[in-house]
Parts: structure tokens; C-alpha cells; sequence
């Protein structure tokens, strides 16, 4: 009972501050983007090589034969993918609309922001590029997100394909972009690691808006619950074990890495969730923004030992 009290008093907690930093109206500001389904033009269209060149000439390396494509758009497995991709995404209004939002957080914290064109496309489940980011160009593989209990991911950990799910596309894209802001300098100590890590999450937090905190982190909820209601525990560890100045590199596997979960070295590490450094950096970075008046600018700008220092960082109890 006690720690159902306390996660309930960490929720409202947790909606206070964002209400005081992060609660803004983004529907006056303007974007426009275009939404190519190279999916579907590829694989469903009766449009000719050439003029699928013509129209991505970016997604055909010259290194490629074009017997390579016109085999591809008539095999088999392929055209499985596409038709299996097509029953979840052949109307993307609501991808669409959750871009646009996006969009809209991104430009009003930086108003020189162009929204980049869209490209829908399938590339045989590859998870690490399923959403790639150049400026002008944004390229999302649909296959990647057909829901987590689809059969092409039965061979998947749970802790990747939880975020195989319509959901997560914009919280990848959103990721990316920060990924794009705030760059990583040479950073040497566990607690430098987790602050910017942290720092990231706070972009991203301020850019998802109203989307659970759960998805914006990669949790699913109950490892998130389990961080929420875990935190001074979490933070205890740390502490006693010395580990926030450590330089050891093992640190990065255990608490920073995508895994299953982190490596306390306890008898229940299996109900935590993987990454739960960068989950303590982002409580932290809450915490300097609560108490210091910076800007989201300022504190991409600020240092993680600054970040730190300033933060006043105290865990729920």
C-alpha cells in the first residue's frame, strides 16, 4: 500500500512540474510538410523505374543494378511485408497528425525550424535505421512499427519490440531530432553520461508534449512504474556504490545501454527496466529546470556537471 501511495504521489508530482515548464499551445504555429508513400508507389503503383527514380532519386544508389528493383517489387516475401504493412498503414492520417504536433513543438522552441519531407517506406525490418533524419528529408520504415505482437517479430526480445508500435514512430523521429541539437561531447564519468543523456529526454519531453512519459523513454508501464516507485532506491545505489564519478566504461552496459534491464546485481534486476541511468538523468535534469530560470536553449548549452551541480536533485521518496 505504502509504495502504491507514493507512486500515485509521484504522478502528481511529476504532472505539477511539466504543468510549470513544458505546458504549452502549439496550435497557432504554422508547418507544412509533404507525405510521400514510397511504399506504396513502389510496391502498388504501375509507375516505371525511371520514374520512381525520378521522384526519390536518393533511394537508388547507382552501385544498383535495376534488375535488383524490378525483382524486388515482384518478390514474394516483399510483397508479404507490404500487404502485412498495408493492413496498419494504408490510411496514415494519424501518423500524420502526431508529426504535425511535433512539428509545431519543435518550430515554437526553434523558429528557424523547416519542417523536413516525409517518406514512407519498408526496409525489410531493419530496427536500427527505421527512422532516419537529414534536415529536409525525414525517412520512416513502416514495417518496423506494425505493433509488438506481430508475427514478424516473434524472434524479438520484448524489450525491442515493445516499441514496434504506431506509437513509437514519432517518438523516434522526435529522438532523432534531438539527437540533432544536442551533441554528444566526450563525456567521461557515469554522472556526466547520465545527465546528458537526461538533457536529451528533456528536448525530447518538451517536444512529445502530451504523450505518456512511458513511451517517450521506450518503458513499458509497469518497468516504468517500477523506476517511479524505485527511485530513491535506484539513486541509494549510486551513492553507496560510489559510481557517479566512476569512469569505468562497464557502467555503460549496465545502466545506459539498451538492454532487458539494469544490472543492480540484485535478485530482482529482471523487473527494471534497461537504461535506467538515462531514466535517473532525465529526473535530474527535471530537477535543474524546476530550480534554476533557463531556457530550453540554455540548458542544451549548459554542462552536465553545471546541470548537476545546480540541479538540487533530491529522489521521490
Amino acid at each position: 500500500m505504502r509504495k502504491i501511495i507514493a507512486l500515485f504521489l509521484a504522478v502528481i508530482l511529476m504532472s505539477c512540474e511539466k504543468e510549470n515548464k513544458l505546458e504549452i499551445d502549439v496550435s497557432e504555429v504554422k508547418v507544412s510538410f509533404d507525405v510521400n508513400r514510397f511504399d506504396k508507389d513502389f510496391y502498388q503503383s504501375k509507375k516505371s523505374l525511371n520514374e520512381l527514380k525520378s521522384s526519390y532519386p536518393f533511394l537508388f544508389p547507382s552501385f544498383v543494378h535495376d534488375s535488383v528493383w524490378n525483382n524486388k517489387r515482384i518478390d514474394t516475401d516483399e510483397l508479404e511485408l507490404f500487404e502485412e504493412t498495408q493492413k496498419v498503414y494504408n490510411d496514415i492520417n494519424e501518423v500524420e497528425n502526431q508529426l504535425k504536433t511535433l512539428f509545431q513543438y519543435v518550430k515554437y522552441y526553434n523558429p528557424k525550424f523547416k519542417s523536413p519531407r516525409v517518406i514512407t517506406m519498408l526496409t525489410n525490418i531493419d530496427y536500427e535505421s527505421r527512422v532516419v533524419y537529414r534536415d529536409s528529408l525525414l525517412l520512416v520504415s513502416l514495417d518496423a512499427y506494425l505493433g509488438e505482437d506481430h508475427k514478424f517479430y516473434g524472434d524479438y526480445p520484448a524489450y525491442v519490440k515493445q516499441n514496434n508500435r504506431k506509437e513509437s514512430i514519432v517518438v523516434d523521429v522526435a529522438s532523432n531530432i534531438v539527437d540533432k541539437q544536442v551533441l554528444s561531447m566526450n563525456k567521461r564519468t557515469f554522472i556526466e553520461k547520465m545527465v546528458y543523456k537526461g538533457k536529451k529526454m528533456y528536448v525530447k519531453d518538451a517536444y512529445l508534449g502530451k504523450q505518456p512519459d512511458y513511451l517517450k523513454i521506450g518503458y513499458s508501464k509497469e518497468k516504468f512504474d517500477w523506476a517511479l516507485v524505485n527511485e530513491e532506491e535506484i539513486w541509494r545505489y549510486f551513492i553507496e556504490k560510489d559510481l557517479l564519478f566512476s569512469t569505468d566504461k562497464s557502467l555503460d552496459k549496465r545502466f545506459l545501454d539498451l538492454a532487458p534491464f539494469s544490472k543492480f546485481y540484485m535478485g530482482q534486476d529482471n523487473l527494471s527496466p534497461g537504461r535506467i541511468g538515462e531514466w535517473v538523468g532525465w529526473q535530474i535534469v527535471k530537477s535543474y529546470m524546476k530550480n534554476n530560470d533557463v531556457s530550453l536553449h540554455e540548458l542544451i548549452r549548459t554542462s552536465e556537471e553545471e546541470i548537476f551541480t545546480k540541479s538540487k536533485y533530491k529522489p521521490r521518496r
